[in-house]
């Protein structure tokens, strides 16, 4: 059976990747996603936050961090400068003993600092670099085209600094997220990731305070990002990899179906660990046998845009459809 799919001009052994999570941050799970059969692992996000603090600013930006997923701690506990040390590290490190595509990230808001981080993480031996590009643009007076320019910028600076393959982790809140993805790519994106995953807080009605939970993806986060993967893929040229709300082998086939070239995954291997990719792994093949298929090209983009004839599913006249045959909650 062949699984082996294109990514940001990298060829990897299958489309399933490791996104970046806590967890790997250690060596020893990245070993054991990389025997499980993981195709790629992205490390945890370097936050700009982080390059930009001081000694006296670590235990804040812990703490302000410690319920996002991504979060990198601080290795070796000391001044700015170490954290950078402690990572590229772990970059040597992993890309010396794994047989896989070992991705980098950054995270963070506007260019500063994002370059000089970018060509150490290039230097260290990063395969490809991933911009999670994470903003909330809270000015009311800020426009969309603003907005939009802040995350071209950032990827413009990144471009030029680093000759490896770049993807953008971008948001599903552009006013006309086709148009933004095109100008992403345009612009020196070798991919996009679909979609990142903001983590809005939640009021605490006993103390009246703000408070943030981190809550794993599940299946029905998926129906956004399988939307836009299906109307991109094969009309923009980057790559495409989806994210968010994969749980077991269905979600991974209905992504590929959709168009997509890999299909990112933290949620799965946080709650049933590394081995399960080995679970995702054998029943993507058994689905493929099961449809007489013997690779991925046989399947990938059947559902999308492109490749089907009949869009009402994808525009006005399936909502109006659904609204109109809706008979209410059905019995248990």
């Amino acid at each position: 059976m062949n699984l082996t799919t294109p990514y940001l001009g990298l060829s990897l052994r299958n489309p399933l990747i490791a996104s970046a999570s806590p967890q790997n941050a250690e060596l020893d799970h990245l070993r054991r996603l990389d025997d499980a059969g993981i195709g790629a692992v992205v490390l945890p996000s370097v936050f700009q936050e982080q390059l930009e603090a001081g000694a006296n600013d670590y235990a804040s930006i812990g703490a302000a961090c410690a319920d996002v997923p991504e979060f990198l701690a601080p290795v070796d506990g000391g001044p700015y400068g170490l954290i950078p040390e402690s990572h590229l590290a772990l970059i040597m490190r992993a890309k010396a003993e794994l047989s896989v595509p070992v991705i980098a990230s950054l995270n963070g808001a506007s260019a500063s600092h994002w370059t000089r981080y970018a060509a150490l993480l290039e230097e260290a031996g990063a395969d490809a670099l991933e911009l999670n590009l994470y903003f909330v643009p809270v000015d009311p007076l800020e426009s969309g085209a603003a907005v939009e320019q802040r995350y071209l910028d950032v990827l413009a600076a990144v471009r030029q600094a680093v000759k490896i393959p770049l993807a953008v982790k971008m948001p599903p809140y552009f006013s006309s997220i086709g148009n933004m993805a095109s100008r992403l790519v345009e612009g020196g994106a070798d991919g996009l990731v679909i979609f990142n995953r903001y983590l809005q807080p939640d009021i605490d009605l006993q103390r009246l305070e703000l408070f943030s939970t981190l809550e794993l993806s599940d299946a029905r986060e998926m129906r956004l990002p399988l939307l836009w993967i299906a109307l991109l893929a094969g009309r923009i040229r980057g790559s495409l990899a989806a994210s968010g709300g994969v749980e077991d082998v269905e979600q991974l086939v209905k992504y590929l179906l959709a168009g997509a070239d890999t299909v990112m995954t933290t949620a799965a291997i946080l709650r049933h660990g590394p081995g399960y990719v080995r679970t995702l792994l054998s029943g993507l093949e058994a689905w493929l046998l099961s449809h007489r298929s013997r690779s991925l090209e046989q399947i990938r983009g059947q559902m999308s845009w492109t490749r089907l004839q009949k869009h009402d599913n994808y525009v006005r006249a399936n909502y109006m459809h659904l609204l109109e045959t809706y008979g209410g909650p059905q019995p248990k």
